[in-house]
């Protein structure tokens, strides 16, 4: 019997010992881990450009164009156009509900607006957002002579792709004259050139995300957009009326960079939320390897 307890005692002994050396020496080593990750992974990202226009050695056709942000100014609501059914629509009357993605191409451009477009809708099909419903989208001709039938052929091809109900209704393609395109490509800063020769237009590739009252708050360049940053950029477009506790806490983590028109982690709200995660862990594992050796306090 004094054997068995005598063993029994060592058993305890032991473990105690590991116990105690993992919450002195290994958590420790795992937390400072941690940190030091959490510092360094951004450092991985890809950098922004060192000079995001370098008009030198471009032809003289392409250095007047380009997209130049307008943060937090307001799209013309009164400006007039048509819907892919012909009928005559202002641009406010899109507005006042819900964020809406802006894209403004050409529909008979031979390669980069469709680009766009496919980029975008492939985008728009990774998110649980659905077009309609959390956010509309306004796709603009900057070519005045197209017509609503050619809107409305352009909008059933990209409904098809889309494939979610009700995105018909929140998913509008117009067309309208110079006048209005002019007014809406200055407020939004979208500089583009014809090309008489080749009966084409010259032109950077891109969307805009407006608030619900018409407000330009997110740029987002090329021809394919990450989810991620679309999504966070309706949220913030919101005003944090849609999305999720867990997309809260990432956009702490993550901050949009005008510059490069990406979402960068924001290290030092990384490091916070890591030590917070850190510090409930540790207080989870005294709290499971105190239940795991109940009674052992006051023992000799």
């Amino acid at each position: 019997m004094i054997k068995q307890r005598q063993k029994a005692k060592g058993k305890r002994q032991k473990a105690k010992v590991r116990n105690r050396f993992f919450l002195v020496t290994a958590l420790p080593s795992l937390t400072v881990g941690v940190l030091i990750f959490l510092m360094i992974a951004p450092a991985f990202a890809q950098k922004p450009p060192t000079d995001a226009r370098l008009d030198q050695g471009l032809p003289a056709k392409l250095r007047n164009v380009g997209i130049d942000q307008r943060l937090n100014e307001r799209v013309p609501p009164d400006l007039t156009f048509r819907d892919e059914q012909g009928k005559t629509v202002l641009l406010g009357d899109y507005l006042g509900r819900k964020p809406v993605i802006l894209a403004l191409v050409y529909y008979r451009c031979p390669l980069l607006c469709n680009q766009v477009l496919a980029g975008l809708a492939s985008s728009l099909g990774v998110l649980s957002f659905d077009v309609g419903k959390e956010f509309d989208v306004l796709t603009v001709s900057f070519d005045a002579r197209e017509t609503p039938e050619i809107a409305a052929a352009k909008k059933e091809e990209y409904i098809e792709r889309y494939k979610r109900e009700g995105a018909a209704a929140g998913w509008h393609f117009l067309t309208g004259d110079q006048a209005a395109i002019d007014a809406l490509t200055r407020a939004v800063g979208f500089r583009y050139e014809y090309d008489p020769e080749t009966d084409q237009f010259a032109h950077a590739s891109g969307i805009q995300v407006l608030t619900s009252d018409g407000k330009l708050a997110r740029y987002f360049y090329g021809i394919e957009y990450a989810p991620r940053d679309v999504r966070f950029g309706l949220i913030e477009a919101s005003q944090n009326k849609i999305g999720s506790p867990v997309d809260q806490l990432l956009l702490y983590c993550y901050h949009y960079d005008p510059a490069t028109g990406k979402y960068g982690a924001v290290v030092m709200n990384m490091v916070r939320v890591g030590g917070v995660i850190t510090l409930i862990c540790l207080i989870a594992m005294m709290l499971l390897l105190k239940r795991r050796n109940p009674g052992e306090q006051g023992r000799c």
